[in-house]
């Protein structure tokens, strides 16, 4: 690696976040967690609730068809019990009969239709429900300062808007309507065996809690063990992606026989904790079958008895059994849908937290107008800046700078001296905590953020790019260009020829972060976009630093074109780039060092010389 005059970007603090870890943990235990750990309470579903509560129309629609399919789901037994008691009695008619399974078929046709109706409105909420929390997230997302993303893993708030999304998509869609309908069907089927027979329902009152608490019981431990294999799976599927990425080292070091072993045990893992699963729920399946068939075969004994003795009918014991078994269905599934609403808890309040954050940088109540037209003069006047996670060590110590309407100024040092600070409060990701920096006099605390990002236009030193199209991504800078601006600013950018080669032209899709280019390709795209944009204040962040010759003095021409006119700031990495600059400012330890010419600094034999003579010595070695 070569002594440039930067050796790298400032080191950037790890913040906590939301998440209560740093930016380097882990992405992949936000997916886990997301999707698997649940609340203490259901107080968090308020926000679905409020949400859902937008759309009265489709909510009273649900309701009344979840209503509907409920009664007729109940009314099938007692249509049965008629049925037995009148058509199989003997002595019914042919019309009796026909009437009958009419109204069977009648209620039959009543219940697919509102299973139908309840099904689509209750989906149609459960999506509509996520999509508008999912805006409402990515909306308050794109108001937070980039400082957020240093405290927060993008990887795993993505994991949020994914994971947690399709959980509470679960619960609206499914699992309310789940709640909502055996309810409605333990109350209903309850008092409809009342009404069939008083003294057995009191007994299947008994019965019903038998068969609830083992099923609640084994139910948990299963889904919990059930968890734990998942997590084994996992495991085992990470360790592959692991090893085969680095197969070159695992080969290199011979130790294919270790990465076999380690394997081994993770797949050895994920069988014994399948074994446990497996045998859970081979005795919840035996106990449940017996609990629930020995439960049908004592009442059917029971009411065989009762019709023999006359005491009730036949309709009347079968109508009963299929009730009951209804009932108890319906109760058994209330327990299953508690801890799914819990885990639906669980999500809302982390995409709460997503929505709820507050941005550490807005704009003023009553925002300060910058003047027009635009001077593109900067001022940074005794400012000391500290990251939130460091408050011990100041980024910035009393800095003070005067950048004129058009002048260059290179900004060079060594690692951790304060350069890519000094952009980040320029754009106002952060606000120092004493002194004053200004944009053609007016304090940016004042301005609106997005105007004073209107006179900005940032080259990165990774040219950052999109997925989509090229034109697309050229007019990220300026979105109403037209396609004549687009190939101006390319032309300037010397983008224009790989350009006009790729296959569909400005409409060939780059491929994620623009994978379809060479970095220098990339680069120069993102100095087009910067062209694009005609802000008076261009920053350049080691534009150069990662190209090769060619690359480098096709992407110089163009930055040689950007720079005309403008008020330039460039964090330097090469010499050429220093070279031309007006005024080069040294920083070490947040503070100028010194600064002046290239000619000067040399001549003055301090910081810049050593760092120089660092480069120098490198390029030859080179």
């Amino acid at each position: 690696m070569d002594g440039d005059l930067t050796q790298a970007d400032d080191a950037q603090p790890q913040r906590r976040g939301l998440f209560g870890r740093g930016r380097k943990a882990r992405a992949d235990d936000g997916a886990s967690e997301a999707a698997e750990k649940p609340a203490k309470s259901l107080r968090p579903l308020r926000m679905i609730y409020s949400t859902a509560a937008q759309y009265p129309t489709q909510v009273a629609l649900a309701l009344i068809a979840l209503l509907i399919t409920a009664g007729a789901t109940l009314a099938i037994p007692w249509r049965f019990k008629v049925i037995i008691d009148e058509a199989f009695s003997g002595g019914a008619t042919s019309e009796q009969i026909n009437s009958a399974f009419q109204y069977l078929l009648m209620i039959v046709v009543v219940l697919g239709i509102g299973t139908a109706l309840r099904f689509y409105f209750v989906s149609w909420i459960g999506e509509r429900v996520v999509a508008d929390i999912r805006r409402a997230v990515q909306r308050n997302l794109l108001r937070q300062a980039p400082s957020f993303y240093e405290a927060n893993s993008p990887k795993e708030i993505s994991s949020r808007m994914t994971s947690d999304t399709a959980v509470i998509e679960q619960v609206v869609g499914t699992t309310v309507s789940i709640a909502l309908r055996n309810t409605l069907m333990a109350i209903g089927g309850t008092i409809v065996l009342f009404i069939l027979q008083p003294q057995m329902t009191m007994g299947l009152m008994l019965v019903i809690p038998a068969v609830i608490i083992p099923i609640t019981v084994f139910g948990r431990r299963l889904r919990n063990v059930s968890r734990t294999s998942q997590d084994r799976v996992a495991d085992v599927g990470a360790m592959v992606t692991e090893v085969l990425a680095g197969m070159k080292i695992v080969q290199s070091f011979n130790q294919e026989a270790r990465e076999a072993d380690r394997f081994g045990e993770a797949v050895e893992a994920t069988f014994s904790t399948a074994k446990r699963r497996i045998m859970i729920r081979a005795a919840m399946t035996s106990i449940i079958i017996m609990l629930i068939f020995g439960a049908t075969t004592l009442l059917m004994w029971r009411g065989a008895i009762a019709v023999s003795d006359g005491a009730i009918t036949g309709g009347t014991i079968f109508a009963f059994v299929i009730t009951g078994g209804l009932v108890a269905g319906a109760f058994g599934a209330l327990t299953e849908v508690y801890g799914d609403l819990l885990r639906g808890a669980g999500a809302a309040s982390r995409l709460a937290e997503l929505l709820d954050a507050k941005p550490t940088i807005a704009s003023p109540e009553r925002a300060q107008a910058l003047p027009v037209p635009p001077r593109g003069n900067l001022s940074f006047r005794n400012v000391t800046f500290r990251y939130p996670s460091r408050p011990e060590v100041a980024a910035l110590h009393d800095f003070t700078l005067e950048v004129e309407p058009g002048e260059t100024v290179a900004i060079v040092g060594p690692s951790g001296a304060g350069k890519s600070t000094i952009f980040q409060l320029v754009e106002r990701f952060y606000d120092p905590q004493s002194g004053t920096i200004r944009l053609d006099g007016i304090p940016l605390t004042k301005a609106d953020p997005a105007d004073l990002r209107e006179r900005l236009a940032l080259v990165p030193q990774d040219g950052v790019l999109f997925s989509g199209n090229a034109r697309d991504n050229l007019r990220y800078g300026r979105w109403d260009a037209d396609d004549e601006a687009i190939w101006e600013a390319a032309r300037a950018a010397n983008a224009e020829s790989f350009l006009r080669d790729l296959p569909k032209g400005l409409d060939t899709d780059l491929g994620e972060g623009g994978t379809q280019l060479s970095g220098g390709q990339q680069q120069r795209l993102a100095i087009a976009r910067a062209l694009l944009r005609d802000a008076p204040i261009l920053l350049l962040d080691e534009a150069t630093s990662a190209l090769d010759a060619e690359s480098e003095q096709l992407v110089q021409q163009a930055l040689d074109q950007l720079m005309v006119d403008r008020t330039t700031l460039v964090i330097a990495h090469r010499l050429a780039t220093v070279r031309k600059a007006d005024r080069i400012i040294v920083l070490d330890e947040g503070k100028i060092a010194e600064q002046g010419t290239h000619d000067a600094l040399v001549k003055a034999d301090g910081l810049y010389a050593r760092l120089a003579k660092l480069q120098f010595a490198s390029n030859q070695a080179a």
